[in-house]
């Protein structure tokens, strides 16, 4: 069935730059990878050039924008990387990254609901002494979470704008004080030694790295919802400046505040508390308190826009017909996907119940490796669709952009994402802290690669039995346009 009047597009020109950036940087949750992620890599990978790699992505990711971003212009698609990949590669390989984008994101939105209900425990039992399950905090942020899901999207954006100033501030706060009392080693830059990324640590660093930047894709994901195709250009660089900088400024804080050989072991003590453990050895206890909060805050922020991002995945799937046409559905009040809402909400809430009874440590294998295998699919797809802007240009010479910004650029982004990507996978048992030969270090990246090929083999089952489906794929709004029963020659 073809898409309804209702579904054929998301609410037009509700967000600005600023609203944009919200949601992108909100995402990547500032002190939740600062506090959680970060503190979580230092302990369990033992490498301490964490800060370093933040800053080393951030330019890796500069590059890759300048295509990217370029290509925006182009491709108007909820499902960004999938519409992308879709124009620059074909139909076929569009679906399998449609697949993997759908669960890595899913993914990674688990591992913060699972983060959430631990911090959350943790920040109860803080302050009151009252014990509780984590999976009742995460249920709740979850139903929480659901409701906002279905409102008007600029509403979300107020929100996330309130959370997100409040964690910056407060992360910045922190920062100050671990440089003006720093470890006895004082204020040293041993952690920014770019020496670092030339030793065999350098695909667990610059992995961890990556998994504060896996919300960037926000700014194209929104781009139906901006207020123009500048928006998108402005907020994702934007974005990109402001993750970067403030991840590796405020790592780097916390090896001073330690001293660089000690922050290992110091994260391996403490876990996800050494943030506020550092904070209150040099401020108020309020200010620690108030840390707490805010990380919690973090993790429900970044939980509300990655739902975002996964409902409207479904909804451009559904829409475009390579999913469930209800997926395609809109809120006829607030022209928010409400069916990949309901959808994601429930995958969630099935996949923390399972963790639940499980009994396993939520921390480890949920918010820690959950949020790292989510980061290697997002990884993947970014080195994609830096080729794929470059397939796009070549096929479509007629665009008006210099050669820098549609072939210099995104090949060599590619080159430098392949390796990245390379070493990543290469070292992923080290990232994710079992032991070698342990099977979830190949495990996991090959299942994405099963994905892939599923999602794929899906692809190329449409282009046989429902070539109206196939014709619309990475169309987005204008997929309302193809209609079936609709010769679709031409198609690839």
């Amino acid at each position: 069935m073809p898409p309804s009047k209702v579904s054929a597009a998301l609410a037009r020109a509700r967000l600005g730059v600023m609203s944009i950036v919200f949601f992108t940087v909100a995402a990547a949750a500032p002190e939740t990878v600062v506090g959680g992620g970060a503190v979580s890599g230092f302990a369990v990978s033992g490498v301490t050039g964490i800060p370093l790699g933040y800053l080393a992505i951030a330019l890796v990711l500069g590059l890759f924008a300048i295509g990217y971003v370029t290509m925006s212009r182009h491709v108007e698609n909820a499902g960004a990387f999938y519409a992308y990949i879709a124009k620059g590669l074909g139909r076929v390989t569009g679906t399998g990254a449609g697949a993997v984008a759908l669960v890595s994101y899913l993914l990674i939105l688990v591992s913060l609901a699972g983060g959430l209900g631990v911090g959350a425990a943790d920040f109860l039992r803080q302050i009151s002494g009252i014990t509780a399950p984590w999976w009742v905090f995460a249920g709740v942020g979850l139903a929480a979470v659901a409701v906002l899901g279905v409102l008007r999207i600029d509403v979300n954006g107020r929100v996330l704008g309130v959370l997100l100033l409040a964690e910056v501030a407060i992360i910045l706060t922190y920062d100050a004080a671990f440089v003006s009392a720093p470890s006895a080693h004082g204020v040293v830059l041993d952690t920014l030694n770019p020496s670092q990324l030339m030793t065999s640590a350098a695909g667990v660093i610059l992995v961890i790295a990556f998994t504060g930047f896996i919300g960037f894709e926000n700014s194209t994901v929104l781009a139906e919802e901006a207020k123009n195709p500048r928006t998108v250009i402005y907020a994702t660089y934007i974005s990109l400046v402001v993750i970067g900088g403030l991840y590796s400024l405020s790592t780097w804080a916390m090896t001073v505040a330690t001293g660089p050989d000690a922050i290992v072991s110091q994260a391996e003590m403490h876990s996800t508390e050494l943030l506020f453990v550092l904070a209150g050895e040099r401020l108020p206890g309020v200010l620690v308190t108030t840390g707490s909060a805010l990380y919690v805050t973090s993790l429900f922020a970044a939980m509300l826009s990655f739902h975002h991002v996964c409902s409207r995945y479904f909804f451009a799937l559904g829409r475009e017909g390579v999913g469930l046409s209800w997926w395609g559905t809109t809120s006829s009040r607030t022209a928010a996907p409400a069916a990949g809402s309901v959808t994601t909400t429930a995958i969630s809430i099935v996949v923390v119940a399972l963790v639940a009874v499980s009994g396993i440590d939520p921390i480890t294998y949920l918010f820690f490796w959950g949020a790292s295998a989510g980061a290697l699919g997002v990884l993947s797809l970014v080195m994609l669709t830096s080729v794929a802007v470059l397939g796009y240009f070549l096929a479509n010479r007629d665009h008006g952009h210099s050669r820098w910004r549609t072939v210099i650029a995104p090949a060599v982004a590619a080159v430098v994402l392949g390796v990245v990507l390379l070493l990543t996978v290469l070292s992923f048992g080290t990232v994710l802290g079992v032991e070698e030969g342990d099977p979830a270090a190949w495990a996991l990246p090959l299942g994405f690669l099963v994905v892939f090929v599923l999602g794929a083999l899906w692809g190329a089952t449409l282009k046989r039995v429902r070539p109206w489906a196939y014709a619309r794929i990475g169309l987005g709004a204008r997929a309302a346009t193809v209609q079936p029963g609709k010769e679709t020659a031409g198609v690839r």
